[in-house]
């Protein structure tokens, strides 16, 4: 991987980017107000699973596509694997989150000027963009390797759910790290399956996760907007 692709990388992955991640816990907070996430063990599993059985399962494997669209400047392709993913929100918080970053992240890209004007033309000409969209457009204009920035997606994914932990259960920053390294190997598997599923195999079925993210839109004390 060449230095500048690397450093793309790494900002464009980075949590300091200013698209508002950090404000979203994906149905986490609402696991912890009820009780299913208490401890440093069940934060794991928890991470785990929705890992497996969501991210990898349907956000992850868009992503790939995505990113394979843009570098092909496969517009329909963009175009069917965008309306798929906002289409799949299936709650009022997951909805708002993905439009939100996306328009934050779409606007960032035109900032910045990284992406050349027919690029550019097809991620601001949509009416809602989702950050999978926006984001795998920002890896094909920088040449970012696609392998690697599936990988960081996923990293930056799971970094941000401990650090909800380590903010909430509580955890300390130290045990905080010490998740975040055990989670390496799943999300190498996850990123190898995300890469070979078919479109047949795909799926965004967790309806447990979709009843937590409706109750957190009532939850009377939250930190996060998901």
């Amino acid at each position: 991987m060449q230095a500048a692709a690397l450093l793309n990388l790494l900002q464009f992955a980075s949590p300091a980017l200013p698209i508002g991640a950090y404000s979203y816990s994906q149905g986490l907070e609402a696991a912890l107000e009820n009780g299913a996430v208490r401890d440093a063990d069940s934060a794991r599993a928890w991470i785990v699973r929705h890992l497996h059985e969501v991210v990898a399962q349907w956000e992850a494997p868009i992503t790939w596509r995505l990113m394979q669209a843009w570098s092909r400047r496969d517009w329909h392709a963009v175009a069917e694997w965008s309306e798929k993913f906002i289409a799949s929100r299936d709650s009022s918080e997951f909805r708002a989150e993905t439009i939100q970053m996306g328009y934050s992240l779409t606007k960032l890209v035109a900032e910045l000027d990284i992406a050349d004007a027919d690029m550019l033309a097809q991620l601001q000409g949509k009416p809602e963009v989702g950050l999978p969209t926006a984001f795998s457009c920002a890896v094909a204009a920088l040449g970012i390797p696609h392998q690697e920035a599936l990988l960081a997606m996923l990293f930056a994914w799971a970094e941000n759910q401990v650090l909800v932990c380590v903010k909430s259960v509580p955890l300390g920053q130290v045990a905080g790290q010490r998740m975040l390294l055990s989670l390496r190997a799943e999300l190498e598997a996850a990123a190898r399956y995300a890469q070979t599923v078919s479109d047949d195999d795909m799926c965004n079925w967790a309806p447990g996760l979709s009843l937590l993210s409706m109750q957190h839109e009532v939850q009377y004390s939250r930190l996060y907007r998901s």
